[in-house]
């Protein structure tokens, strides 16, 4: 059977002209109330890669507000940064540029002057309705966590987006006008200025409470408090998406952000200057939201409108397949030494694995399809690498638990030992690590019978029957059962808490 990365590539061949590459480049140049960036990607658009980010904080709905307009100097500055994108783009060679501007753009009243300069450019803007700008964000969300099942909130400088997604839909949307941009003259207002609001455009909109969900964080400022609150935690693992607090934590963090100096912030890693002055708005109006909401826990997203943008326009088979497994594929791919070498390496070690669940199931082929990841490694550091990858690679639809139970597979088949590094022990529980040992071993036994080749593997099979462990071989393949395969059988098989031997096959 085809795997998934093949499937993939055979969908995007056909999306494709015949006079152009099935992997043809694509931008999205994202016009917003505070940035204008430009993100490049390559690769099928369900796991797109980034070549080249770029935002340059233009400020276009800064006196918004006041004046209704965008101001001379914030124009005069996003237009050289679409004149540069625009130039950049022609030299990348890429082959669909998509540019987008959402709240500053749609609601000032020279926005249409910017527009028709863009236009001189060599830029079609493509102005998003409020409604469409919370469809892309929380397309962007299912993107990248396929299975969420919540409220996604988008702020941007101009515009705060809600989203209900279930069953990788998107089922209700409004638009309010609650960027962070807007959000200081709201708050002079007075004490609970900002809740009453909230509640007034909730009420007026229709949109209901909807206990104990998920709140998905979506924009720069509510993703700069999430990394401000993984410090304050230490938390071990620096990657944000999935990243989760518990709904009250909101509540806390307007209070610390308050209190905390310019210098403290700037020292949180990634913290960009320009994000700063916005938190404690953002942290303000996220503990107004949950309490209107009654947010259960709050997840954060590292994909929203622009990745959003690009799964909106793939066909229903391509959105359904698993960004993670496609991710990994492509990895393992491009790194190891045989062609679907992790494919072989799953189907022999999944009769041993037959209690696992769905989700186990699922980590564990990562786990075989970056099997090979770490060969060109330093020996002494295949199993530090392998750690490495799985914990810091660029993956989505993965929690934290399930990238250290990948981290702890890859570790132990790479000869790192059955004891779990640092910072494995505090992000899975025991259980789960355990298991992802086992996963780990029975790797590096296959690889090693193998040679990362097909024929080894085909000749032989593991049965666990009882108490034994059985590496059951062809009487002509028998030779292959070599010193270092018996060793690398026996720690496994003594892992699983079982005896091991060889049997020839009758």
């Amino acid at each position: 059977m085809p795997s998934m990365l093949h499937r993939v590539r055979a969908l995007a061949e056909n999306m494709a002209p015949a006079s152009e590459p099935a992997f043809a480049r694509s931008a999205i140049i994202d016009i917003g109330s505070n940035s204008v960036r430009l993100v490049v990607y390559d690769g099928p658009r369900r796991i797109p890669f980034i070549l080249f980010n770029e935002k340059v904080m233009a400020g276009l709905g800064a006196s918004l507000g006041k004046t209704g307009r965008i101001e001379t100097e914030a124009m005069e500055r996003g237009l050289r940064a679409l004149a540069r994108f625009a130039h950049l783009c022609r030299e990348m060679a890429v082959q669909d540029v998509r540019c987008v501007a959402t709240a500053a753009v749609r609601d000032a009243i020279n926005g249409p002057d910017f527009i028709a300069r863009a236009a001189q450019i060599g830029l079609d803007v493509e102005l998003l309705s409020g409604a469409q700008e919370a469809v892309g964000a929380a397309m962007g969300v299912l993107s990248g966590i396929p299975d969420a099942n919540g409220i996604v909130g988008d702020l941007g400088g101009g515009s705060l987006e809600l989203a209900r997604i279930r069953d990788g839909a998107v089922h209700q949307t409004i638009s309010l006008p609650l960027g962070v941009l807007r959000l200081p003259e709201i708050r002079a207002k007075g004490r609970g200025a900002m809740e009453r609001l909230v509640k007034k455009m909730l009420l007026k909109t229709g949109w209901a409470a909807a206990p104990n969900l998920p709140f998905y964080l979506v924009g720069g400022s509510w993703r700069a408090l999430a990394r401000f609150d993984m410090q304050l935690n230490d938390f071990p693992l620096p990657v944000l998406h999935q990243y989760e607090m518990p709904a009250a934590r909101a509540e806390q963090l307007t209070r610390i952000v308050s209190h905390v100096g310019r210098a403290r912030l700037k020292g949180v890693p990634a913290m960009t200057g320009s994000r700063i002055p916005t938190l404690p708005d953002a942290a303000a109006l996220l503990s107004v939201m949950v309490r209107q909401l009654k947010s259960q826990r709050l997840i954060v997203s590292a994909y929203g409108l622009r990745e959003g943008l690009l799964f909106e326009g793939l066909p229903a088979d391509l959105r359904k397949a698993d960004p993670l497994l496609i991710a990994v594929e492509a990895e393992g791919e491009a790194q190891a030494r045989f062609s679907g070498h992790g494919d072989m390496i799953e189907r022999w070690i999944a009769p041993l694995f037959l209690e696992d669940g769905s989700g186990w199931r699922r980590i564990r082929r990562a786990a075989c399809l970056l099997a090979d990841v770490g060969w060109r490694a330093n020996p002494d550091f295949r199993a530090e690498r392998g750690v490495e990858i799985a914990l810091h690679g660029n993956w989505v639809g993965i929690t934290v638990e399930e990238r250290a139970m990948l981290a702890q597979a890859l570790h132990s088949n790479f000869g790192g030992g059955s004891t779990a590094p640092a910072p494995l022990d505090t992000l899975a529980s025991p259980q789960a690590l355990e298991r992802a040992n086992l996963w780990g071993l029975a790797i590096r036994l296959g690889q090693r019978l193998s040679g990362g080749v097909e024929g080894p593997l085909e000749a032989g099979r593991l049965d666990l029957d009882g108490d034994t462990l059985s590496l059951v071989l062809r009487g002509r393949d028998t030779d292959l059962y070599g010193e270092a395969v018996e060793r690398r059988l026996r720690q496994l098989a003594q892992a699983m808490g079982v005896k091991h031997r060889m049997t020839q096959a009758s």
